[in-house]
């Protein structure tokens, strides 16, 4: 399958921009994204990438930045290959699990053992969102609890739920591209106890939970908080992740709107997890 690699130069190049940006475009077809240190790489199926309707898309954007970009056909390649060339190490986090993939040879000896093959999908670890998240796991109670993992992306979240106990769990990400990569990283890890669906908050409203998890962005969290706490059980916990320290207290307030409480927040290099409760 064939590829079209399209590096958007966006300016002011920030967070908030690339967040709207990659959600934006990801509903005509983008499958992955990476940020860098001019805007956002982004890829999409030849078949699928239109011009024209991309052009229509960034000009009804709605936020004020400049954006222009370039493009160029890329063949499929071996992404575990580029991956390990280019991004993925091992990630060791608090000495208790370590992240790896297939092709490394770090001996599993740690409490949690988890192997990924990120191909495309956001979610090694290495992010510091991502590394949050997985100290949060670590740090509370997923016991025998009903969980879902918004976002999931290579489903390293809910892996680790599962490994520490979760159950059942229910993974859902809108990137098709993430819903083969973590239905992949399931049997990698041979974890049967996951239910991967691809969409967004839309589909949430049939089962309840005890454990929201929701490593996404800013924008999309604040407009999704209202739907997780609908699907919360009384006294569960939802953990966020994806924006800065600054950000707080508007995630605090549409939070409270929705009878969620604030518990804590861990940081690192300005980026946030938070966690609240949702009142019984």
């Amino acid at each position: 399958m064939n590829y079209i690699e399209v590096k958007f130069i966006c300016t002011p190049n920030n967070e908030i921009v690339n967040s709207v940006l990659s959600a934006t475009i990801a509903e005509i077809g983008f499958e992955s994204f990476v940020e860098d240190e001019l805007g956002t790489t982004a890829y999409i199926q030849s078949s699928l990438f239109d011009v024209p309707e991309l052009d229509r898309v960034l000009n009804e954007l709605p936020i004020e930045a400049e954006i222009i970009y370039t493009f160029k056909s890329i063949e499929d390649k071996n992404w575990n290959e580029e991956w390990e060339k280019n991004y993925f190490q091992p990630l060791i986090i608090d000495n208790r699990c370590i992240i790896q993939s297939t092709f490394h040879n770090v001996p599993a000896t740690y409490e949690y053992n988890i192997y990924i093959d990120p191909k495309m999908a956001f979610g090694t670890g290495h992010h510091q969102t991502t590394e949050l998240m997985i100290r949060e796991i670590l740090n509370n109670d997923f016991a025998g609890k009903s969980v879902l993992d918004m976002g999931t992306g290579t489903a390293i979240l809910a892996i680790l739920a599962s490994m520490c106990g979760a159950n059942p769990i229910t993974a859902i990400d809108i990137d098709k591209w993430a819903y083969d990569n973590a239905i992949e990283n399931l049997k990698f890890n041979y974890i049967e106890n996951v239910s991967v669906e691809i969409g967004g908050a839309e589909l949430l409203g049939g089962n309840s939970y005890d454990i929201i998890l929701a490593n996404i962005n800013r924008n999309i969290l604040l407009n999704d908080i209202h739907v997780y706490s609908s699907v919360l059980n009384a006294g569960g916990c939802l953990f966020m992740s994806g924006f800065y320290e600054e950000d707080i207290p508007a995630i605090q307030e549409e939070c409270q709107r929705n009878g969620l409480v604030f518990n804590n927040n861990i940081t690192k290099d300005n980026w946030v997890a938070v966690k609240f409760t949702k009142m019984a």
